[in-house]
């Protein structure tokens, strides 16, 4: 219909929700704001300056991770199937979490609710640290792989009977999971660094906030570049058989040496130039490189998971079951219909980034907190 065959098709699919996934990493700023209301806040205006600023923002999180897993599910039908239907108590603790951040959101202030703001204060730290990690641990499996088999009748069956959580027995995967939370934690202060006006020492606290989960994510990050270098990951030949690859995600960075390597490294060094920016100056702009930092680190994390011939979700029970972006994906006229439709694609992200814009046009200050007028979240 396009001019493109079903592997071109497959590719660009991948690419696209890559690159969502990767627009979710760095949005995660609003999870990671909400656990500094527990940890870096020493007031209810400090904790209602910080509400004001994350709301404004939270609903966008929540639909690029829908548009996530709708993409997914539009363009590669047989994960979703194998992953929401066999690892379901993962993704019921993820929805769960974000269902209590909804809710934190709306009666967190709301006159004569029963729980009291700190509950709902505690809500939304839940959602920012268990809900963020089990996503992260989720991802890893991607990496690991899940305990599922499909037969010759496409039926699907989990072999494990913790459906999910047995992601966690895995040192990976719990990596994986502590680096998104301290890189969301990171974000978060930066982007309310740029987000606050001046308000005495909240803002220094946030500055050092971000200095520190800098630090506290590293480890976690230079154990999951060393697996990469060293672990066994999972190719697939012509006659899309699987095999084991020795240090397949290594070979895939040197592959793919822009969207890769390149992608990865000047990553990284953004999302520290970020934090020098905040912690070391004056600077309000360090978000302008993290930002974009995070997603670059994401998109090079997902290009090197599915492309380059590799097993984007492998089977640890039976390893011909594992996944690709040619077994998983739907058919090439479903495929075409939907590249015409994700055409609409930058004009969407047009608009999102004026209202963006325009709700940051000013700082938010006590004075806006403290008028009831202009209080939008409590």
């Amino acid at each position: 219909m396009l001019g493109f065959d079903h592997l071109q098709l497959q590719q660009i699919w991948w690419i696209i929700i890559s690159l969502v996934g990767a627009l979710f990493i760095l949005m995660s700023f609003v999870q990671g704001g909400q656990t500094l209301l527990v940890t870096s806040t020493r007031s209810e205006l400090e904790k209602t300056l910080i509400v004001n600023s994350l709301g404004r923002k939270w609903e966008l999180t929540y639909t690029l991770l829908v548009l996530f897993g709708g993409a997914f599910f539009a363009a590669f039908p047989r994960f979703y199937a194998t992953s929401f239907s066999g690892a379901y108590w993962v993704w019921m603790l993820i929805l769960l979490t974000f269902v209590l951040q909804a809710i934190s959101y709306e009666f967190r202030k709301k006159p004569g609710n029963l729980l009291g703001s700190r509950t709902y204060e505690w809500f939304l730290f839940v959602n920012g640290s268990l809900g963020l990690f089990a996503i992260g641990a989720a991802v890893g499996t991607l990496f690991t792989g899940g305990n599922f088999i499909i037969n010759e009748n496409n039926l699907i069956s989990w072999s494990h009977p913790a459906h999910g959580l047995e992601a966690l027995l895995v040192p990976f995967n719990l990596a994986v999971g502590f680096l998104v939370v301290f890189l969301a934690r990171v974000l978060g202060s930066i982007y309310l660094v740029n987000n606050l006006s001046e308000n005495g020492d909240l803002l220094e606290r946030l500055r050092k906030s971000s200095f520190n989960n800098l630090l506290a994510l590293l480890p976690f990050l230079l154990f999951i570049l060393y697996q990469w270098l060293t672990m066994t990951g999972y190719g697939y030949t012509v006659n899309q058989e699987i095999i084991l690859v020795k240090g397949k995600y290594f070979q895939n960075l040197l592959a793919m040496p822009l969207p890769g390597l390149g992608f990865l490294l000047l990553g990284l060094v953004l999302i520290v130039l970020g934090v020098i920016l905040t912690r070391f100056t004056k600077s309000t702009r360090g978000i302008w490189a993290s930002g974009p930092g995070a997603v670059l680190t994401g998109l090079a994390l997902f290009l090197i998971l599915g492309l380059n011939k590799t097993a984007f979700y492998p089977s640890r029970f039976d390893l011909q079951s594992s996944l690709t972006i040619e077994n998983a994906s739907s058919s090439l006229y479903t495929l075409s219909a939907m590249t015409l439709v994700a055409l609409a694609v930058p004009f969407i992200l047009a608009y999102v980034s004026y209202v963006w814009r325009l709700m940051n046009a000013e700082k938010i200050s006590v004075r806006d907190v403290e008028d009831k007028e202009s209080q939008e979240f409590y």
